[in-house]
């Protein structure tokens, strides 16, 4: 099979009506594989048997074609079969009540019969991408999982050790985190420590680059948007806020946020409560928020680009991870753990590091960091041939500022 192939989702349609599902197929085939089922006990067996990573079902399938039990059936069985696996479900016109319910059992979202081919087509694709994250972050949780918590965050040095003793107590805690430090430090990684040492462990950690995003669609991104709320908004969408609760969210570079969305995030934290963008029902989450930015908030606060009350409520427990150059100690153990990681990731045989590589990468101020000095050591395991890392591959820059020009 192709890489593009692979890389296609699989939707299921679950439909009695076959002059439907041939209409869902076509809206989807070309950019996902589609499998079919017509009942319940079909759909379970697609659930059981095969690979599927988005379902279209209606709500109403035999025997029950008046009501909806078979279809919130297929939303439990694919709740308990395939977790993870986002359900659509199709309704009539002027169904939204029925939808609703069918929400609140579990499934993703819904559209109306007559749909848009357009509207299905970007529904599936949504709810595939969430899938896809998912399946990312259990990945993701699978391979760290050596070095689950704060055995991730290398070192040994006195200031780094003064921060982890402080983030192990907070992690049994449902406190709110603020993290400093500047970019590249490791900051995701200290957030997502705490939240797989504490209590949520077993929910989702949910991370946003506040940064990353344009002002536009931030507040979508964090709490959501019915249909309709806006130009281009065609389906329900949940906000990260949503998509956290029961675990952590996590708010990279919140100094970025702007003037409104501090507001509503103010409302959230004093409440735990919002409403999604064009909506009108108060929802409620349990989450643990923990923020962080490479800005000094205080000094934001202090301009007026930052509000005050939202510093003093995010600022609970603030934790300022150090900068590589204040932990030149720990360079070496740092260094030797990402040239392993890196020739795994290559297929690289193992290599050492020379002395003189050792004592370079401790002379320089790494102003990226540990995010700065993984790269470098990833740069060389991929440039090098031989058995031992040495000084040849190390970037122009580097070797300009350093007190030797040995290569």
């Amino acid at each position: 099979m192709s890489e593009q192939a692979r890389d296609k989702a699989t939707v299921l349609i679950v439909d009695d009506d076959q002059v439907l599902r041939r209409q869902l197929y076509w809206a989807l085939d070309g950019e996902h594989h589609v499998v079919e089922a017509e009942t319940r006990a079909g759909a379970v067996a697609q659930l059981q048997g095969g690979h599927v990573d988005v379902v279209l079902c209606d709500l109403h399938l035999p025997p029950d074609l008046d009501g909806i039990s078979e279809g919130l059936a297929v939303i439990e069985a694919a709740r308990a079969e395939r977790p993870s696996v986002p359900v659509i479900v199709i309704t009539g016109t002027h169904s939204k009540q029925v939808a609703l319910e069918a929400i609140r059992c579990g499934a993703y979202g819904f559209f109306e019969k007559p749909f848009n081919e357009e509207e299905v087509s970007h529904i599936a694709k949504q709810a595939a991408r969430v899938r896809r994250l998912e399946q990312e972050n259990l990945r993701l949780r699978a391979t760290l999982g050596a070095q689950q918590g704060f055995k991730r965050l290398c070192g040994s040095a006195p200031v780094l050790e003064r921060v982890l003793k402080q983030a192990r107590a907070v992690a049994e805690t449902n406190a709110t985190v603020l993290i400093a430090g500047e970019n590249g430090t490791g900051k995701e990684i200290l957030a997502c420590a705490i939240h797989e040492e504490s209590t949520r462990a077993s929910g989702p950690f949910i991370a946003v680059s506040c940064a990353a995003l344009p002002e536009s669609l931030i507040e979508s991104e964090l709490f959501g948007h019915e249909k309709g709320a806006f130009t281009g908004a065609a389906q329900l969408k949940r906000g990260r806020f949503e998509l956290a609760d029961g675990g952590t969210l996590f708010l990279d570079e919140i100094g970025e946020l702007s003037a409104n969305v501090q507001v509503k995030l103010l409302r959230v934290l004093q409440e735990r409560a919002f409403e999604r963008l064009g909506g009108t029902k108060t929802l409620t989450v349990d989450i643990r928020l923990i923020a962080a930015s490479n800005r000094d908030l205080e000094q934001e606060v202090e301009a007026g680009r930052f509000r005050s009350d939202l510093f003093y409520r995010l600022n609970v427990v603030p934790l300022t991870l150090p900068p590589l150059r204040e932990r030149r100690d720990d360079i070496p153990v740092l260094a030797a753990h990402f040239a392993a990681k890196s020739a795994e990731k290559h297929g690289r045989a193992p290599a050492q590091l020379e002395p003189a590589l050792v004592e370079a990468l401790q002379e320089y101020d790494w102003p990226g960091n540990v995010r700065e000095l993984e790269n470098v050591i990833e740069r060389l395991v991929v440039l090098t041939t031989g058995p031992r890392l040495g000084l040849e591959y190390l970037p122009e820059k580097m070797l300009r500022t350093l007190p030797f020009t040995r290569r």
